[in-house]
């Protein structure tokens, strides 16, 4: 057993992203994919090779989700659509697919993770000063396009992730020091019986986005903790790992193995001092944290 002093995240990639976020596994590629939300950029980086690039995004992106296909799907802030990324080519054509929450001027989109059945699942957030709960939770697919979950309005989603037979849901509402879940039918879009998972031990601490092991376990990376946590079934925490920026905020398992837990991270909500002290704030990081992960889940193609 790998004991929580043991584990400290290390820089992968000095990217250095305004507000780094969403960062997934690509096995076919053997490459990673992050976003930098308030960049307007989409990252990637080949841990074999060392090589990283990325690309401008037409808007804000909120998420991402790989697709069966081979592409990848992309939720910027107000609309859905895919790209097909290249390592060796300098642009990145975007395609648009569907629109969301056209009609809401300060909601954007947020958090998100492809389901056990090909669905793309994310959520809105409420950009208004007040942090009002008027985010919503949606889930898309190819074959039904975009589908609004039934789950209470959320100031800002994040920590979407699922068990490993599919049927329950885990999230959040980083206003808040806890972690949720629900019962989640795929099929036909439906969630229900909400309740509390895990509650953090610091008020000053927010949830942020979080991932399922092989194990069933689950990491949540913590905004101003400087830490990702594992979870064990019954909300306790089983193990951490101590991050050298104050904002990490998503995790991602990858390698050949799937053995490496990857760590993404913002710049955002510094002071001027706090970024002398940890330039390297906004880049992704990565430990070996003794349990390997699952292979991301790929949106149908339709």
């Amino acid at each position: 057993m790998v004991t929580p002093a043991a584990l400290q995240a290390t820089l992968a990639v000095d990217s250095r992203c305004e507000h780094g976020e969403g960062v997934i596994w690509d096995e076919r590629r053997q490459a990673l994919f992050w976003i930098d939300i308030s960049g307007r950029r989409l990252w990637a980086h080949a841990p074999a090779s060392g090589r990283s690039r990325d690309w401008a995004l037409p808007d804000r992106p909120g998420c991402l989700g790989l697709v069966e296909d081979g592409r990848l799907l992309v939720v910027l802030a107000k609309a859905i659509g895919v790209v097909t990324p290249d390592l060796d080519a300098d642009d990145l054509a975007f395609t648009h697919l569907a629109d969301v929450e056209a009609d809401q001027p300060h909601t954007r989109s947020n958090d998100g993770r492809v389901d056990r059945d090909g669905n793309l699942v994310f959520g809105t957030m409420d950009e208004h000063e007040q942090k009002a709960a008027r985010g919503s939770f949606y889930q898309f697919s190819l074959r039904h396009g975009l589908r609004r979950l039934p789950l209470p309005g959320v100031s800002i989603p994040n920590s979407i992730c699922f068990s490993h037979d599919g049927r329950t849901m885990y999230w959040c509402d980083s206003v808040s020091p806890r972690i949720l879940c629900c019962d989640y039918d795929a099929a036909t879009a439906q969630a229900a019986n909400v309740r509390e998972f895990a509650r953090l031990d610091r008020t000053d601490a927010e949830p942020d986005g979080s991932g399922i092991d092989a194990e069933g376990l689950l990491w949540n990376a913590q905004w101003r903790a400087w830490r990702v946590q594992r979870y064990r079934a019954d909300g306790t925490v089983e193990r951490s790992v101590a991050v050298p920026v104050k904002n990490p905020t998503c995790v991602a398992f990858g390698g050949p193995a799937l053995d490496h837990l990857y760590i993404i991270s913002s710049r955002l909500d510094h002071t001027d001092d706090e970024l002398r002290n940890t330039p390297q704030a906004g880049g992704l990081f990565v430990c070996a944290p003794g349990v390997a992960g699952l292979q991301e889940g790929r949106v149908a193609s339709a």
